[in-house]
C-alpha cells in the first residue's frame, strides 16, 4: 500500500482527483477527491471512499443512500495525479 500511496501525486491539500467509471461501459459515474486515508480505505474494503472538501471529512459512497460503489480495479493515470477505478 505504501508503494501505491507514494506513486500518487497529491495536490497541495493532500488530495487527488478520483474518477469512478463503469467497468463494462467505461462511462464516467462520478468525479470526486480522495486523500490518503480514503484511498487506503478503498483498497482495504473494496468499496469507494472519498474526501469531502466542503465537509472536510472522509465518506463512503452510499453510506446514506445505500448506493455503494464496489471497486474492481484501482489505477493511476500516466502522470500519477488522478485515480481511476472501475465500479
Amino acid at each position: 500500500m505504501n508503494t501505491l500511496l507514494n506513486a500518487v501525486k497529491w495536490d497541495k491539500d493532500g488530495l487527488v482527483c478520483a474518477i469512478a467509471q463503469d467497468a463494462k461501459t467505461q462511462r464516467v459515474l462520478m468525479v470526486a477527491y480522495m486523500n490518503a486515508e480514503a484511498l487506503q480505505q478503498t483498497a482495504q474494503t473494496g468499496f469507494a471512499h472519498y474526501y469531502s472538501r466542503s465537509r472536510q471529512k472522509q465518506w463512503q459512497k452510499g453510506e446514506e443512500s445505500g448506493h455503494v460503489q464496489k471497486v474492481l480495479e484501482l489505477r493511476l493515470d500516466c502522470d500519477g495525479d488522478r485515480r481511476d477505478y472501475a465500479d
